[in-house]
């Protein structure tokens, strides 16, 4: 496994790998890897030629009373996962290295970037999607993956392939949730064990809301409501039916139910992609 930490590296070290017609894969990451990413790996893995992982704690997607300097950064302990996982390259660069002074920025969309995680987190989707493009331009990958727990984010990156004409195929993969049903978070270690308790009341109202859909239950406005009963004891930030334009919608069909709570003024976010559930002959 080779780290680079350097543009120029990357680049020269991924033409030297790509000779011929090899596929590239490409999971980007801010570290403090969990068996969510290293689901992404493995199907990188799986796909592609080549394996890269990029592990860069992105300032621009933080908002000043966030909490960057805190967010955790076990550098020798992911190298040890993506070595194990087979990766060929990890890009592991410096603020300085991805950034210019006065660095020109992608903005997000002006309405799917300013609902929900945008509207509580204005500014946030421009900087993961400056990233982002920065790595896809660096990368150049065949697949890149991410991740469906962070739905509104992947649902962007999606729409800005498509916006900007990149040839690059998105791949969003299932949520990975841990033994207790917890979704796999590199923000969960900031729980205390009652939290973390509490906290699992999200996940037992998405699988609530499971259930009634596989019984043929198709009211939204019902199924929200019943599943808003087992959040009392939790602050609800959004729990929301949406279409993949992130409008609030009605139609149970191909719609995605997001939702964040916090608990020990942690955020932690999770959801069910209704569009799963179908495709898998679940429901109706």
């Amino acid at each position: 496994m080779l780290v680079v930490k350097s543009k120029h590296e990357l680049v020269s070290t991924l033409k030297r790998l790509k000779t011929g017609s090899k596929t590239l894969g490409f999971t980007p990451t801010m570290g403090a890897l969990h068996l969510g990413h290293e689901s992404l790996i493995r199907q990188s893995k799986k796909d592609n030629d080549i394996s890269v992982v990029s592990i860069f704690v992105n300032p621009t997607q933080f908002l000043p009373h966030e909490d960057l300097s805190k967010y955790p950064r076990p550098i020798e302990s992911d190298l040890k996962i993506c070595e194990s996982l087979g990766v060929d390259v990890v890009f592991l660069p410096s603020v300085e290295e991805m950034y210019e002074k006065d660095s020109i920025k992608v903005s997000a969309p002006k309405f799917m970037g300013y609902v929900f995680e945008g509207f509580l987190r204005p500014g946030h989707f421009d900087g993961v999607l400056s990233i982002v493009l920065k790595f896809f331009n660096l990368v150049l990958p065949t697949n890149a993956y991410f991740g469906k727990k962070d739905a509104q984010q992947l649902l962007m990156i999606e729409k800005m392939v498509k916006d900007l004409n990149l040839s690059i195929n998105v791949v969003g993969m299932p949520l990975i949730r841990d033994k207790d049903n917890l979704a796999f978070s590199s923000r969960n270690v900031y729980l205390s064990n009652e939290g973390r308790k509490k906290a699992l009341c999200l996940s037992s109202a998405l699988f609530s809301i499971e259930d009634k859909i596989k019984n043929g239950i198709k009211d939204v406005s019902l199924l929200k409501k019943e599943a808003l009963k087992s959040l009392w004891d939790v602050e609800v930030e959004y729990f929301e039916f949406v279409d993949r334009e992130l409008h609030i919608t009605t139609k149970l069909e191909d719609s995605i139910l997001i939702a964040v709570i916090r608990v020990e003024n942690i955020r932690l976010l999770d959801n069910l992609w209704i569009s799963d559930i179908v495709h898998e002959g679940k429901c109706i």
